[in-house]
């Protein structure tokens, strides 16, 4: 099996061995793939695309076709360890309602997400344009995006909501933690990276 990307290797390293996942928007299906060789994990996707169903059927993954922003209803409450949501929040309907219910399904939440407060995003807009970046590519009329965030607005909404924050990474485009980022996340990350749960702190 092909190595992981950086950032999905963070991911994995999060859930512990044996979990039940549920990978929201789950692509081609490589990271439960990997989960479940590599740490024994009962997942299930869901993907919307006809390719990536077919592709995560190809590689025996688990996998029902549906619309996030059709909500996961159908779930019972805590019938997952954790339930993943990777690049995709920004093109939800209603992120904040997405995540409660992400919540409510499973005992953590998984969400990264291209982090809107990013130099080079905060550079376009001074110059009077949209931005496009490495994790940012797509123009402003075909781009899925609908609802962008920076860190510091994905953290205030978890202190509102009470969620708690267990873990958090924050990388560039090429998916490295360096200097600049630790000093100021909001500045120079690109990708942001969260463990959530709503239990008490």
């Amino acid at each position: 099996m092909s190595a992981l990307r950086r950032d999905l290797a963070i991911i994995a390293d999060w859930i512990a061995p044996g979990s039940r996942v549920l990978d929201l928007g789950c692509g081609d299906g490589a990271l439960l793939a990997h989960l479940a060789e590599q740490r024994q994990v009962r997942g299930y996707g869901l993907e919307i695309d006809d390719t990536k169903v077919a592709r995560c059927i190809e590689a025996g993954v688990n996998v029902i076709q549906a619309d996030l922003d059709d909500g996961l209803r159908d779930f019972e409450t805590d019938s997952f360890d954790y339930v993943l949501l990777t690049q995709t929040l920004q093109a939800l309907q209603r992120p904040d309602d997405a995540i409660e219910e992400i919540l409510r399904v499973g005992k953590r939440a998984i969400v990264t997400f291209p982090n809107f407060g990013h130099w080079r995003v905060r550079a376009a807009l001074l110059a009077g344009r949209m931005p496009m970046t490495r994790s940012l590519p797509a123009t402003w009329y075909d781009t899925p995006n609908i609802h962008l965030c920076t860190v510091g607005d994905f953290e205030a909404l978890c202190a509102e909501r009470g969620w708690q924050i267990r873990q958090r990474q924050m990388l560039d485009s090429q998916h490295s933690a360096g200097p600049l980022i630790r000093v100021s996340p909001n500045l120079f990350c690109e990708i942001a990276m969260y463990l959530l749960d709503d239990l008490p702190a």
